[in-house]
């Protein structure tokens, strides 16, 4: 079962001459040629990992400071879209001597100006009728109250809610129809 030759394997291979060495000389400069090779491969290897590492670094950083300037300025051209309605604000707190009339005709000019603005960035009003059905994903109830409605229904609108690019930003706050209770008498 032994496999390695008598001798701790001093017996010339096959192939080698009766002394070995000449041929032993030639495999192992053979041998460190590819081993010079495979180092250089691996430094090779090394550099395009270290090169390609340093790539994804600068990608993460990058991606982070993208991250961060959306953050910071995502609502920029919403936040410039306002100013139109803070001046029309700022206007009506500089007359002298408003009128009631002035001051409906102003709030009405702002309230369109600040509408135009929600609908130029997809926010939505959530106004339910009365009687629309109770819907929890977009409707929030304070409150049960006898109505003759029918039952979860929509009884009266609190505040109206608003969506955002259809995702609910705010829920309307409602209170819901129940049935009247009869009295037993």
């Amino acid at each position: 079962m032994n496999e390695f030759p008598a001798g701790g394997g001093t017996e010339p291979m096959p192939g080698e001459g009766a002394e070995g060495a000449p041929q032993s000389d030639s495999r192992i400069a053979e041998l460190e040629a590819r081993v010079a090779v495979l180092a250089a491969e691996s430094e090779k290897h090394r550099e395009e990992w270290l090169r390609a590492k340093a790539e994804t670094e600068n990608v993460r950083r990058r991606g982070a400071e993208d991250v961060s300037k959306a953050h910071k300025f995502g609502i920029e051209s919403f936040a410039a879209g306002l100013l139109g309605v803070k001046d029309s604000l700022d206007m009506a707190l500089a007359v002298d001597a408003p009128t009631v009339e002035s001051i409906k005709s102003g709030v009405e000019l702002t309230a369109r100006q600040l509408e135009a603005v929600f609908e130029k960035y997809a926010l939505k009003p959530i106004a339910p009728a009365a009687g629309d059905k109770f819907d929890p994903h977009v409707h929030q109830a304070i409150s049960q109250v006898e109505s003759d409605l029918p039952a979860n229904t929509v009884a009266a609108v609190l505040q109206k809610g608003f969506t955002l690019h259809d995702r609910v930003l705010r829920p309307a706050l409602v209170t819901v129809a129940k049935p009247v209770e009869k009295n037993a008498e």
